[in-house]
């Protein structure tokens, strides 16, 4: 199982990036997650493609989107109206199918490796 994640970049406050997550294979459940420098690792988005479902953290809702490619197996991430507190390096995650614990780190047994998000 393979998640690449991409789409990174450094760009100014008020801006905008998406990133993409490449999936080896169709999972029902996959998310974002980031983590900054000294800081535990924080779910951002998650979304249920079947179920046609997705949810946010506080921090970001409104400003961001997920979304999913089936055909692709890949998970995009939006970012809108960036601020300097959404830097740092963005890991995708997947799963199998469960509404419990989106922001669980422990919920996903398959992680990316991570793309650096800069914003100043």
């Amino acid at each position: 199982v393979q998640l690449v994640e991409s789409g990174g970049g450094s760009v100014r406050a008020g801006g905008s990036l998406t990133l993409y997550c490449a999936a080896s294979r169709f999972f029902p459940c996959m998310a974002w997650f980031r983590q900054a420098p000294g800081k535990k690792r924080e779910g951002v988005a998650v979304i249920y493609p079947e179920a046609n479902l997705s949810v946010y953290d506080d921090a970001v809702q409104g400003r961001f989107t997920i979304s999913h490619d089936t055909a692709e197996n890949t998970v995009y991430l939006e970012m809108n109206t960036l601020i300097p507190d959404d830097s740092g390096t963005y890991i995708c995650a997947a799963d199998l199918f469960s509404l419990a614990s989106p922001w669980n780190v422990g919920r996903y047994r398959y992680w990316g490796q991570g793309t650096q998000v800069t914003v100043s």
